[in-house]
């Protein structure tokens, strides 16, 4: 399939839409949405393939996602089961969740408009969240396989306890071209696809970088369909490796606020400008900065001023501070 790259690339984030029960209130989120709504930020075409409730929360998601720059319109209705709910608690900004079950995206369809927005993808993001029950996984799994051999395919390696399985991470990254976890969650997809590290270290220095950068090679050496592994280190930056090269970011310093969405914007920086064709320091760069942005604000999707987005661009441009 040849893209026509004179018009928005068609970025799908495909799995859970919830609301994050705070402790000072309910906002919007699940990780493919925050990815999507990044993905519009960017002037992207983003399509949240996602299912809510026919209850009040699953019309405050759609009227909350109206005013963004990203399509709501194939968006399922449930009318047995309600809008997904986590309850999210922060400790030093760092979050920690109780996912409720069942919900409304845990019985993901497969219809044929979902199926034509797949064909026709530039890039798509799933993760293993979403995969927990059978019907939304296997949803999943047939809309990654319908994607065109161009399309980048992110699996989001998000591990919520109990809901993750090493079958449903070795599925997913058979059918990714780009995976993208953070330094904690490395060494547990690595143990549970028992893929281990020559002279593995202690785990104290797990999260070291020569230790990312090889498992990132295992990884790699391990499914054929991998480019990239990104490796997001909260503050102190991400790793990104290919069978080619290799990237290491220090990261941006900020005042985090929560650290909710950061890396769903990291990992929608990453796909927008690799559909550009960029650099892997400019891939990191814009990860970083749009990473940051977000873990300074509060939520996964705030307000975006314009004075800001100018900003970020301009500095991901000069790979400089504002």
């Amino acid at each position: 399939m040849a893209f026509n790259m004179s018009q928005p690339r068609l970025i799908l984030g495909i799995g859970e839409l919830l609301w994050d029960a705070m402790p000072d209130g309910m906002r919007l989120g699940g990780a493919p949405a925050n990815f999507a709504v990044m993905a519009g930020r960017l002037g992207n075409r983003a399509v949240i393939l996602s299912r809510v409730g026919s209850d009040d929360l699953g019309r405050q998601a759609i009227g909350h996602l109206e005013p963004m720059p990203v399509e709501a319109g194939f968006l399922q209705i449930d009318t047995h089961r309600q809008t997904g709910r986590v309850t999210v608690h922060l400790v030093d900004g760092e979050p920690s969740y109780t996912i409720h079950q069942p919900a409304a995206w845990d019985f993901l369809e497969l219809s044929d408009e979902w199926l034509q927005l797949a064909q026709r993808a530039h890039a798509i993001c799933f993760g293993t969240l979403a995969q927990r029950h059978l019907v939304a996984r296997q949803t999943i799994e047939t809309l990654a396989a319908e994607t065109s051999a161009g399309c980048i395919r992110v699996f989001d390696v998000n591990l919520r306890p109990p809901f993750y399985s090493a079958e449903v991470i070795e599925e997913s990254l058979e059918l990714a071209t780009v995976v993208k976890m953070n330094d904690a969650e490395t060494p547990v997809v690595l143990d549970l696809l028992d893929l281990s590290v020559e002279g593995a270290p202690a785990e104290e220095t797990l999260s070291t970088p020569e230790y990312l950068r090889q498992a990132a090679e295992r990884l790699l050496g391990a499914f054929s369909s991998l480019q990239m592994v990104a490796i997001t280190r909260g503050s102190r930056g991400s790793l990104l490796v290919t069978r080619e090269a290799w990237h290491e970011h220090p990261g941006i310093r900020v005042k985090v606020a929560d650290a909710i969405g950061a890396g769903d914007a990291f990992t929608a920086a990453l796909v927008h400008f690799m559909l550009q064709g960029a650099s892997l320091a400019t891939l990191n760069e814009a990860g970083n900065r749009w990473g940051a942005w977000v873990a300074s604000q509060c939520g996964a999707m705030p307000p975006l001023p314009s004075a800001v987005r100018a900003a970020i661009t301009a500095a991901i441009e000069e790979g400089n501070s504002p």
